[in-house]
């Protein structure tokens, strides 16, 4: 099956910090590809095989990290 893409709005990142954690949160996830985080528009887009990894998962994951999905 083919992978999805998938943005989220994503409160509190700020820095290179920020964008670290999250892309080595998120990647370190079975079944995902590629993360890409706009720290200016406040958008984490991510590359997902959905029969490995939901986006609900994707989603808890960048909480965890202590940020807010919208």
């Amino acid at each position: 099956m083919a992978n999805e893409v998938k943005t989220l709005n994503v409160e509190g990142m700020s820095c290179s910090h920020c964008e670290n954690s999250v892309k080595k949160a998120v990647g370190a996830l079975a079944g995902v590809g590629n993360v890409t985080v706009d720290l200016k528009a406040k958008k984490v887009t991510v590359e997902f095989d959905p029969e490995k990894v939901s986006a609900e998962a994707i989603k808890d994951t960048i909480e965890d990290q202590g940020y807010d999905v919208k």
